[in-house]
């Protein structure tokens, strides 16, 4: 299939061929939502924590003996049952991040790339290169070509004018094309590509 490749300024730049293989495919929502689920685990930082009986600071001492006082028996203070004492079966710090294969990963993003072109919402720019890191100018240039809310994906390095500019716009993120990833797809409405972040995408994704 064939798409429109147009410059900052929403003039012609000529036409790109792109994958069938990698953005013409039925999409699969199942395969979407396992890769938002493995995203979103491996994000939780994970450090929730509560303090076990030997980590509450305390006397070991017995708080009265074991007979005689007509109260139920105590070992410790610093049990479960006492204020100020510990939590049984608490949260400890661990990763929060769920196995998957890195095949379905793959197939994951494609399907995400061949929802925005169904969607009509994938964008193909020459170049992102600006002059002046000018956020009002940036901000009239994406609602010139009706980007409310797009993500951008830029080359191997991103240009240094266009991301300062483009950092204090909401809903707009930035990105050089290798963190390219499905959640940040799914969750903009756009889905802006220059053309050496496509033609790293389809060799990638081959």
């Amino acid at each position: 299939m064939k798409l429109k490749v147009v410059t900052l300024e929403n003039k012609a730049a000529g036409e790109i061929d792109l994958s069938d293989a990698i953005f013409g495919l039925e999409v699969r929502t199942d395969l979407l939502h396992r890769m938002v689920e493995y995203q979103r685990a491996k994000a939780q930082s994970g450090t929730h924590k509560t303090k076990t009986i030997s980590e509450i600071s305390g006397t070991t001492k017995k708080p009265f003996k074991q007979k005689g006082t007509g109260n139920a028996r105590q070992g410790s203070l610093r049990s479960a049952q006492m204020r100020g004492g510990s939590t049984i079966f608490g949260p400890v710090v661990r990763s929060h991040a769920v196995g998957l294969p890195k095949k379905v990963r793959a197939l994951a993003l494609k399907h995400a790339l061949s929802q925005k072109q169904k969607e009509g919402a994938l964008f193909v720019i020459e170049n992102m290169s600006v002059k002046d890191a000018k956020t009002k100018k940036i901000a009239d240039t994406f609602k010139k070509n009706g980007w409310n809310a797009p993500l951008i994906i830029g080359g191997e390095k991103l240009d240094e004018n266009f991301a300062k500019a483009a950092r204090n716009i909401i809903h707009v993120d930035v990105l050089p094309q290798a963190g390219i990833n499905v959640y940040d797809i799914l969750r903009h409405k756009q889905l802006v590509l220059t053309k050496d972040a496509l033609a790293h995408l389809e060799e990638r994704l081959k």
